[in-house]
């Protein structure tokens, strides 16, 4: 028995009623579609879901959306039972830096040809956009952006003399030093704050990793990051940061919240637990973003954040693209940025936050030249497990031989990320 081939017309028809009947197309046919989508705990709040799902579901009504919040912690070894597993989410928000490790297992849906065609991925920020990437193909889609930015102490400020922030690292060096005097401290600078020491080190051109043919190689000992280190230590010695911890140890909020301390580098989101331990800097605290080399460019800063994908197994791929579309669009991330005070995930949409102090400060830096994050290795995890940057810092701070540790952290760092 011979098929004959349909008239093209009667194809498409008969192609569009199969793919309806498969459930392929969001928001069409009269089977009700659930499209479950997993958030980080925090990173947004419950009138900003409540519009965006009241909104989507009047749009698309054959689509039900359920949301569920999960804790950070644990969350890549839940996430990679999802994926392998069978009761797997449609959309999940991860970390920026966590999608190498997630797409290495082939378990992602691919999604270069929407962030092309759909959600112009051309004005992504670079520090969002490159850790989805993954040798050419996008399977993190950019939802927001955080980064760190110096929060100060009006009143400090004031008493010093200063009237207006540095615009240049010179300038922020010279201001710290006239801070830090009278018992209060011109910054507060853990030692150990590798995410702050990763900016200064982009900001010279050097990388905490460099890929070569497939292969990963540390570069703390390079003359650029060396640089970069140099400074820190220099910025770090007009405080009383201890040496030997990072910022968490004890934290910073809890310090910079005494009032004695004139600037601290951390995201905007500290500002709600340092006016919660003194509520008395409600309103005195003031913010800039890091200062670069010149001072027609701001610093350089590890750009943090979120990016949505899309597993493999998801049981509605195709209504969850949509989704993934409409969060990323210039409607919902206009009401994000405004909402939660991120830095929206283009270029274009700084100004969507401009009168917003801090906002404005942190996306001035996520901006910036040589703004990113970690690098790209699917075992970059690995190397935040026993961090090897760390005891590098303490040992220059505390009077080592900066080469000689940079060395020894390179060599740690390459021998994490080498293959098998």
């Amino acid at each position: 028995m011979k098929i004959r081939p349909l008239p093209s017309s009667l194809a498409l028809a008969a192609a569009l009623a199969l793919t309806a009947g498969c459930g392929l197309i969001p928001g069409t046919g009269s089977d009700k579609r659930t499209v479950e989508i997993w958030l980080m705990q925090d990173s947004v709040s419950d009138d900003f879901l409540d519009r965006f799902v009241k909104e989507y579901e009047k749009d698309h009504p054959s689509v039900d959306l359920k949301v569920t919040f999960q804790p950070w912690t644990g969350i890549g070894k839940k996430v990679n039972a999802a994926l392998e597993g069978t009761d797997t989410p449609d959309v999940i928000e991860v970390g920026n830096t966590q999608v190498a490790q997630y797409a290495e297992t082939d378990a992602l849906m691919d999604l270069t040809l929407e962030s092309v065609r759909d959600l112009g991925s051309e004005d992504w920020l670079p520090g969002l956009k490159e850790p989805g990437n993954i040798n050419g193909s996008q399977y993190g889609i950019p939802w927001y952006a955080a980064n760190r930015v110096v929060i100060y102490n009006k009143d400090l400020f004031e008493k010093a003399g200063i009237t207006k922030p540095p615009r240049t690292r010179d300038e922020w060096l010279e201001i710290s030093e006239q801070l830090n005097t009278g018992g209060d401290q011109g910054i507060y600078l853990a030692g150990q704050d590798w995410y702050t020491l990763a900016g200064f080190i982009w900001d010279e051109g050097g990388d905490l990793a460099v890929e070569r043919g497939g292969a990963w190689d540390g570069a703390l000992h390079t003359e650029k990051a060396l640089r970069g280190m140099e400074f820190y230590k220099q910025l770090q010695s007009h405080g009383k940061g201890p040496k030997n911890a990072d910022e968490q140890k004890p934290p910073q909020t809890d310090v910079f919240a005494r009032g004695d301390v004139a600037q601290l580098i951390a995201p905007p989101s500290a500002t709600p637990a340092i006016e919660k331990a003194n509520p008395a800097l409600k309103g005195k605290l003031g913010y800039f973003s890091i200062p670069g080399l010149t001072e027609d460019k701001p610093g350089a800063v590890f750009t943090g954040g979120s990016d949505l994908i899309i597993p493999e197994r998801a049981g509605e791929r195709a209504a969850a693209v949509e989704v993934v579309k409409a969060l990323a669009s210039e409607r919902w991330q206009t009401d994000l940025a405004r909402t939660m005070n991120y830095v929206p995930n283009k270029q274009a949409l700084a100004s969507v936050i401009q009168g917003q102090e801090s906002t404005a400060a942190m996306a001035a830096g996520a901006n910036a030249d040589g703004s990113q994050a970690t690098p790209t290795s699917p075992k970059w995890a690995d190397v935040e497990v026993d961090n090897p940057i760390k005891p590098f810092m303490t040992k220059v701070l505390e009077g080592g031989d900066p080469g000689r540790a940079a060395k020894q952290a390179s060599e740690k760092i390459t021998a994490i990320l080498a293959p098998g």
